[in-house]
């Protein structure tokens, strides 16, 4: 059993976007540590990739020793990603992941109104796992905040999106961007699963050139301390301009 929330406070500077920044640490103990991943950065290195920085190597050069990540987070997701101090701390938290004891949270800004809270049940295919069929895949979601803004985007005379909180209860790869495309509310500036037209009107009317895609919470029973824990990301620079530009309330984002 987890004892009462921890009463740390979280760490709520605006995040950096520049790759050269410290990563901002949002919790850390002698067990774990997690961190403020910015948008646009791997978290470990890719044969498919050419970069040269990754997540793992620079928070490993800024704490001084080995981390072992407990979950991922797509490149361009930005937000909460926890790391073990040893591969046995990192291996008893993925464990608690994959069961309904924990919980992350992500928010995401979509095409279209979502006026309501609802469950997606979902198989989805991983292109790594070749031969393999669909495998369950199931994500629940919330409305926050809608907007109508009075321009033409496609077909309509209007562009209508929306702020929404999504909890994955499964592990997929690019589950949350699949299954938000699967209801037709595919995230904007996703280039893989969304809509380029809304994609273009954002980086055109706002400068938006990123996913907006961020792990926002982290809940998880301390597997040494038993401490309900409970790790929030603060939104970046990028991410507070949109939600600003879009008469959206702060607090809700």
């Amino acid at each position: 059993m987890c004892a009462r929330p921890a009463s740390r406070k979280m760490a709520e500077e605006t995040a950096p976007e520049i790759h050269s920044e410290p990563l901002p640490v949002l919790f850390r103990d002698e067990d774990f540590i997690a961190v403020h991943k910015p948008p646009g950065l791997l978290v470990h290195r890719s044969w498919i990739s050419g970069d040269r920085v990754f997540l793992l190597q620079r928070l490993r050069d800024q704490v001084g020793k080995r981390v072992y990540p407990v979950h991922r987070l797509d490149r361009a997701t930005s937000g909460v990603i926890l790391f073990g101090f040893s591969s046995e701390a990192a291996s008893a938290m993925q464990q608690q992941l994959a069961r309904s004891d924990s919980a992350k949270l992500y928010h995401a800004v979509v095409r279209g109104w979502i006026q309501e809270a609802g469950e997606i049940d979902h198989p989805l295919r991983d292109r790594d796992e070749e031969g393999s069929g669909p495998k369950a895949a199931q994500s629940r979601y919330r409305s926050l905040a809608t907007v109508e803004l009075p321009h033409a985007v496609g077909r309509y005379s209007t562009a209508r999106y929306s702020l929404v909180e999504v909890q994955p209860l499964t592990g997929r790869r690019q589950q949350i961007r699949k299954h938000l495309k699967h209801i037709a509310h595919p995230i904007i500036g996703d280039t893989t699963h969304g809509r380029g037209e809304h994609n273009r009107f954002f980086r055109e009317r706002f400068g938006c050139r990123r996913l907006l895609l961020q792990a926002r919470e982290l809940h998880f029973c301390h597997p040494v301390s038993g401490e309900a824990m409970r790790i929030r990301a603060a939104a970046e620079r990028s991410w507070d301009d949109i939600i600003s530009r879009l008469g959206w309330d702060q607090g809700d984002a």
